[in-house]
């Protein structure tokens, strides 16, 4: 049974991305969102953000100096309303209109962007920190609080995914993005969500997000998704297996030395 219509699935081909309406309740928002507090207060380290030359890009010298960020990974293992969000039956079959029928979760990373100067993202795609052989990956960004143009909605550049893997300024104290001068925010599309949406793209989808520049927090988390034939190369989650949301996953090497 197919979660997402033909013209949703064509629209994520061509752009890169699309946004899910509502994937989550009311009261399933009110419960991540109480967890969510709980998490962050025993298990999330604040930190100044992504370190590099793109900061002077997006904010003043003072702005980055007070800007922070929240983070946290795998809450799926701190929490079993974060285990039930990520088994979603509509979020887990949308992922397997868009890469096959079997679907596992690689990682969740949380995205907790400070009031009054929450750290910005530089243009980048996801696929340098997490390197895999194919494009079959899906991140899926749930949203726990609105997400607006004030305080750092996500922004895309559409139909990015369709160059591959792009070359990123990396270094010892930079995070990898995209040169600022070429890759600008101003020209990426706003896609704001409310609080129980999932915005979905390919892990190769130019994207980012300006300062929360409100006084409330604006908080997303972060579930990569892969087809597990999908052979991971480098980076977060390297040789280590995820929960299967869908379908299976095979030993193909055995199943080809046994004859099974």
């Amino acid at each position: 049974m197919h979660v997402l219509t033909g013209e949703e699935v064509d629209f994520f081909q061509e752009h890169g991305y699309l946004k899910l309406r509502a994937v989550y309740s009311p009261s399933e928002v009110e419960e991540l969102s109480h967890e969510l507090e709980r998490l962050m207060v025993e298990w999330a380290e604040e930190t100044p953000g992504w370190r590099g030359p793109w900061r002077e890009a997006y904010m003043t010298a003072d702005e980055s100096a007070k800007a922070r960020l929240s983070a946290m990974h795998e809450l799926q293992n701190y929490s079993s309303a974060y285990l039930r969000a990520v088994v979603n039956e509509r979020l887990t079959g949308a992922i397997a209109d868009l890469i096959g029928p079997n679907v596992e979760l690689h990682h969740t990373t949380l995205h907790a962007k400070a009031p009054d100067m929450g750290t910005p993202f530089p243009m980048h795609q996801d696929y340098p920190f997490y390197e895999h052989q194919g494009p079959a990956y899906v991140d899926a960004i749930a949203h726990i609080d609105a997400a607006t143009e004030e305080n750092g909605c996500l922004k895309f550049l559409g139909g990015s995914h369709r160059a591959g893997p792009l070359e990123h300024i990396r270094g010892e104290h930079s995070s990898p993005h995209l040169p600022t001068e070429r890759y600008r925010l101003e020209d990426a599309v706003s896609v704001p969500a409310d609080a129980g949406d999932v915005v979905l793209f390919s892990y190769l989808t130019v994207h980012g997000s300006a300062p929360n520049r409100t006084n409330r927090w604006r908080r997303l988390v972060r579930f990569g998704y892969r087809d597990p034939d999908n052979v991971q190369t480098t980076g977060q989650g390297l040789g280590r297996d995820g929960i299967m949301v869908r379908g299976q996953k095979q030993n193909h090497e055995r199943v080809v030395r046994d004859g099974l």
